[in-house]
């Protein structure tokens, strides 16, 4: 793992916090709709520079 994978993971995991936060506080669907697409972008691209 470089540093760069990890970073991004680490922040789409945040994301990810951050959804079931917004989705307890019933906040706008848009903006948690938003939010995982931040997320997933964050995760897919951390696991795409992985070095294994």
């Amino acid at each position: 793992m470089n540093g760069l994978s990890t970073v991004l993971i680490v922040v789409g995991l945040f994301f990810v916090g951050g959804i079931i936060s917004f989705v307890k506080q019933k906040m706008p669907t848009s903006l948690v709709v938003l939010l995982s697409i931040g997320a997933a972008l964050c995760i897919g691209t951390g696991l795409l520079y992985l070095e294994v």
